[in-house]
């Protein structure tokens, strides 16, 4: 007897064959296996914009085999990823294999253990339609909102332009906080705090008020008055507050705040991210242990945890910290109201597979990605931090100032895991003992000039955390959404912090005229419950699509027929046609700047433009400059700008010379003048 067990990632496959034992085959997919078509539309407008899915062109020979392995096999069990695009994959699978409608075939699990996995084999069930409906009507429309108004876009502003349902709106988000920068006006405020003393002890008092009312100097004069009346006099400690605060766990990770921690904590970059929680997940090489997974599930919005994962937690919290280090009941964490609450957090799957253990078998991004996970979950199910504090009311003459300490009295779940603060943290100290009515000097008074900030830019940490809060796309596509602002260079980096680039603000300038009752956070946060109601409740998705195409096409046909654009005129040249004498002009195209005629029909010349290229030295066989390019993997050459007469290039730039010893050309490594064949260095 044999089943087939298929999947999506081949990364899985040799973890589950571990688990699945002998009487087992296990098949993955390598993600989709129909879509819509890549060079057409792909919906049937009249039927209610059915789509034509059609068989993936690189799939056709694994198809081939999958149908052979699922006619040989005795039960065929599929176990693609369990979210709704992991349901919509079941979905095509079942339908190419033409498997009934509802045939118990599916089976999911949160986590690739084989006690999940053995479980999950006793209860499949036919695929959940609602599921793949809400699937669906997502790929279509974001296929209406790509294959409609990015010609648009392409048409008004510049060749090779997108636009996306979710990641229009997350630009206008960056546009947005960019244009609240640069409106911002700074407003002067000065901080005064005495520095006072108490026996060997010196500790910060702030100004906090002027005859009892709130007060911060909005000059140097006012600040002046302040420092000039406090300046040696007398200190009275007025009153003194006492309290004890708790600072409760964290919840464990959901996919938007494991990616907003691993930026903050980590320095890992959405990508990265991304690469490296799929991998803890689909299983990784650990010494001893074979390929085993690590985490949960990584695609969730759901603090939600299985009850034994829970128990395990707590108890291996006892064990490494002591029982005052776990709370009497299990901590339970609220998830938010529009979230899917798919599957459970993410978290480690064994928690005596602690990030030590494995450290020598991880990349170090894994071992980044993979502490922070274990640590999160740890803590998560650890009593609350608890700390002393102390605030004293300090006067002189009429002005009033405040003093703060804080102490931890008990370490609680900040034993395993420390909360992101900020890059500007709090600054606390502990106070030495006070008694109210004492008298105390001030060993000096400090005034700083400060002005108020505008807000910040966002980071992708922080947009992922805003387009949550927010309520636009899913934890499956905040990755994806982020990147390709970056990779159409709508946005670009200023260390952490996403800057939005002319051609990005053109874009949302755009659209915002156009398009603004649909590309905007509101109406894209509505779209998203629309579809959860698909998955939830069953609505007709098909209603859902021509709602938004009714509404939708009216501001196509406004914006396509408007002469309104954001183009770029063609700009003179000096340089001239070679073919006809007219002057030259510097076009945008498909591929980038071009030259082309400005006697364009007549004349169809184009040229190469080079101008926009950085020179980088001289080309050792003609002469001409050296430019330096881009490959389409990204990786820098050198070439010279007398190509396609001149083919010369190097992956070094060149000086222009030729070695002494062999004639070959000199080029640049490591700072050095080498020649590029021979042994032959520059003294």
């Amino acid at each position: 007897m044999l089943d087939l067990v298929i999947i999506e990632a081949p990364a899985k496959r040799e973890t589950l064959k571990k688990y699945l034992g002998k009487g087992y085959d296990v098949f993955a997919t390598k993600g989709h296996i129909r879509d819509l078509p890549q060079k057409s539309y792909g919906l049937d407008i009249k039927n209610h914009f059915e789509p034509i899915y059609q068989i993936m062109p690189d799939k056709k020979e694994l198809i081939n085999e999958l149908k052979s392995k699922a006619n040989q096999a005795d039960n065929v069990f599929i176990a693609t990823d369990p979210d709704r695009e992991g349901e919509a994959i079941s979905w095509h699978i079942s339908n190419v294999l033409g498997l009934p409608a509802d045939k118990k075939c599916r089976i999911e699990f949160n986590e690739i253990s084989q006690k999940a996995v053995q479980n999950a084999l006793t209860k499949p069930r036919a695929i959940d339609l609602n599921l793949v409906n809400a699937q669906q009507a997502r790929r279509v429309l974001d296929r209406i909102v790509g294959y409609k108004l990015s010609p648009i876009l392409c048409k008004k502003i510049k060749p090779r332009l997108s636009a996306g349902r979710v990641q229009s709106v997350a630009l206008k988000l960056i546009v947005d906080r960019e244009r609240e920068i640069e409106a911002f006006i700074p407003e002067e405020y000065w901080n005064i705090f005495a520095l006072l003393q108490k026996d060997k002890d010196i500790f910060k008092a702030s100004l906090e008020k002027k005859n009892g009312k709130k007060f911060v100097p909005k000059n140097k004069d006012e600040a002046l008055a302040v420092t000039s009346a406090v300046k040696n006099q007398t200190f009275f400690v007025k009153n003194i507050k006492r309290s004890s605060t708790k600072s409760h766990a964290p919840a464990p990770f959901t996919t938007s705040t494991m990616q907003q921690d691993a930026l903050n904590k980590a320095g890992l970059s959405i990508k990265r991210t991304t690469q490296s929680a799929q991998q803890l997940y689909e299983g990784v090489e650990i010494a001893g242990e074979g390929k085993i997974a690590l985490i949960t599930y990584i695609r969730t919005d759901s603090t939600r945890v299985s009850q034994d994962a829970q128990n395990a937690c707590r108890e291996y919290a006892r064990k490494v910290y002591g029982d005052k280090f776990v709370p009497e009941k299990p901590n339970i964490y609220a998830t938010k109201q529009n979230a899917q609450d798919a599957h459970e957090a993410i978290r480690p799957i064994n928690m005596n597979m602690t990030p030590e253990k494995v450290k020598a078998s991880l990349t170090p991004d894994n071992f980044k990605l993979y502490k922070l996970i274990y640590e999160r979950f740890l803590a998560s199910q650890m009593s609350d931090a608890i700390y002393s504090n102390v605030t004293a009311s300090i006067d002189c003459q009429e002005y009033n100032f405040k003093a703060v300490g804080k102490t931890q009295e008990f370490a609680g779940y900040t034993a395993a895991y420390r909360e992101y603060e900020g890059d500007e943290k709090q600054e606390i100290s502990k106070l030495p003992p006070l008694a109210e009515g004492e008298e105390l000097l001030a060993n000096d008074i400090k005034a700083e000039q400060k002005f108020t900030k505008p807000p910040a830019r966002y980071t992708e940490a922080s947009l992922v955390k805003a387009m949550e809060e927010k309520g636009i796309g899913r934890p499956a596509t905040y990755a994806a959404t982020i990147m390709v602002l970056s990779a159409r260079e709508y946005v670009s980096k200023d260390g952490k912090q996403l800057v939005p680039t002319e051609l990005g603000r053109k874009v949302v300038e755009y659209l915002e005229k156009f398009f603004s009752s649909v590309i905007n956070v509101k109406f894209t946060a509505h779209m998203e419950q629309r579809l959860d109601d698909i998955a939830n409740e069953g609505e007709d998705w098909h209603e859902v699509v021509e709602s938004f195409w009714n509404g939708f096409s009216k501001l196509l046909s406004t914006s396509d027929s408007s002469g309104y654009s954001l183009r770029e005129e063609p700009v003179e040249t000096d340089v001239i046609c070679d073919k006809c004498g007219h002057k030259m002009l510097l076009r945008d195209g498909k591929f980038g700047k071009f030259l082309g005629c400005s006697n364009f029909p007549k004349c169809r010349n184009i040229l190469p433009y080079q101008n926009e290229q950085k020179v980088v030295g001289k080309c050792p066989d003609c002469g001409k400059d050296l430019i330096a390019r881009k490959s389409k993997k990204g990786k820098t050459f050198f070439s010279c700008s007398g190509y396609p007469d001149c083919k010369f290039m190097s992956w070094y730039p060149t000086t222009g010379e030729k070695c002494p010893n062999c004639g070959s050309p000199i080029i640049i490594k490591f700072k050095q003048k080498i020649c590029s064949s021979c042994d032959y260095k520059e003294i």
